[in-house]
């Protein structure tokens, strides 16, 4: 590992742990490249999809209490 990486992950455990979320966050999304065009549009799209669906009553709706309980389940 190199001296500045070292120096790096020395200070940043030094910071409050929002700041380092936020660090955490900023060097993840610096891996990521850039955004594809048109994501933001087709995720409105879809929650619209989804929203007229429930609006006209074309899917069952599960509590959260349900859903997490079911995962707990499968997760053991």
């Amino acid at each position: 590992m190199s001296s500045t990486l070292s120096e790096l992950k020395k200070k940043a455990s030094q910071l409050p742990e929002e700041e380092r979320a936020e660090l955490a966050l900023s060097l993840i999304e610096s891996l990521d490249g850039p955004a594809d065009s048109g994501v933001e549009e087709a995720w409105q799209q879809e929650i619209e999809r989804r929203v007229r669906q429930i609006e006209r009553g074309e899917v069952e709706l599960i509590r959260a209490e349900e859903v997490f309980a079911r995962a707990r389940r499968r997760l053991g």
